[in-house]
């Protein structure tokens, strides 16, 4: 099947997966994630991409951003890796490629899916072995969404601020979220549709993508269509 098209849509929360090389590590110590963070900061202000979750793995990396224009996720992304990566081969003293490929991304619609995206993203260390709870990792954006620490670049979505009326009572909704695990379903999904380009949402978020973009925005059923059992009336 053809690779689809990357859906970029600006106003609309993305979920961005990078992994590195034949799954080489794209950090090697503190230094090399501080670096990364400098770049984004830097890139995601210039081109006005609001960053409202992250998690920096040894080997990928996740973001939730919302870009202002269809162009600005692409631009973001390019600068940060012309910076990044040749920054990390003249450290390290290497050459070649360190992403494997192109970013993967995909839309997310707001709401319930969206704040499952989240907890996707910042439950990552949750799924090491062994597991590091999502409030003790320093290199993603759980501790800003716990208030453990301000991170400056965290722009908080409006679906995190509708958790509470208060920072405490939003800070509890969210520590009490992170700590109901997702289903293997719920993991793998998210991860499909980021990799493979599906649009998360509900089917009428789905239809009026689909209609505006013209692609599918889910994978089809699998199998052949179920027959028909209407029988046709019979002419005179």
């Amino acid at each position: 099947m053809a690779r689809l098209p990357r859906l970029s849509i600006a106003g609309l929360a993305h979920h961005v997966i990078q992994r590195g090389h034949n799954r080489q590590p794209i950090f090697l110590d503190d230094e090399d994630r501080l670096a990364y963070l400098a770049a984004l900061r830097e890139s995601a202000a210039l081109h006005r991409v609001a960053v409202h979750a992250y998690v920096l793995m040894n080997d990928h990396l996740h973001l939730l951003v919302t870009p202002p224009t269809a162009e600005a996720l692409s631009k973001m992304l390019q600068a940060i890796g012309r910076r990044y990566v040749a920054a990390f081969n003249r450290r390290h003293g290497r050459i070649g490629t360190l992403w494997d490929g192109r970013f993967r991304a995909t839309v997310i619609e707001n709401g319930p899916h969206l704040l499952t995206c989240m907890r996707y993203i910042e439950q990552n260390p949750q799924r090491l072995i062994p597991p590091t709870p999502a409030g003790d990792y320093v290199w993603s954006s759980a501790m800003h969404h716990l208030g453990r620490r301000r991170d400056t670049l965290v722009s908080t979505h409006l679906c995190h601020w509708q958790l509470g009326n208060t920072p405490f009572e939003r800070e509890l909704a969210w520590q009490r979220l992170l700590d109901e695990p997702l289903t293997p379903e719920e993991v793998q999904q998210h991860t499909d549709s980021a990799t493979k380009g599906w649009a998360l949402g509900s089917g009428a978020f789905l239809a009026k993508l689909g209609a505006s973009c013209e692609r599918p925005m889910a994978p089809r059923p699998r199998g052949r269509p179920a027959r028909s059992t209407k029988v046709d009336p019979v002419c005179p």
